[in-house]
């Protein structure tokens, strides 16, 4: 039987502060967006350049974590996968659909001093898994 595999990485800067709020079940979720961009030289030697916007999920403790030490314009390294889902536009009654990255992992990349401009020293980036990402790792390839 063939596999399949949905996984993302993703290297870039938050759009805005993470937006964390709680089920009503008291689970925690964090949303924001991920800019990551791309350049490359057009035909005539033109420099160009794109922006991605990724719309990032998180849940738990990863979510609680996000949402206290992740800022607008911060670096990180988020891993998880793909998801679509639709909703009913509540203006126009429409079907709409959106594409998420929900995370099971984000490694912080700017160093703890870097706020403001002022001269941090720079410190080793913390790595955040969630339970089921961790059990990956027993996984032998």
């Amino acid at each position: 039987m063939a596999k399949s595999l949905n996984k993302v990485m993703l290297i870039g800067n938050l759009g805005k502060d993470p937006e964390l709020r709680y089920t009503s079940s008291g689970v925690a979720v964090a949303t924001f967006s991920l800019a990551t961009n791309e350049s490359w030289k057009d035909q005539d030697g033109n420099t160009q350049e794109r922006t991605e916007w990724h719309n990032i999920v998180t849940w738990r403790k990863l979510a609680e974590i996000c949402g206290e030490w992740l800022k607008k314009g911060k670096k990180v390294y988020i891993e998880g996968r793909i998801q679509t889902r639709s909703y009913d536009d509540k203006n126009t009654g429409a079907k709409r659909y959106i594409t998420e990255i929900v995370a099971d992992s984000m490694i912080m990349l700017d160093s703890r001093g870097s706020d403001g401009g002022q001269g941090g020293q720079s410190q080793s980036a913390g790595e955040v898994r969630s339970p089921a990402a961790a059990a990956e790792d027993d996984l032998p390839f």
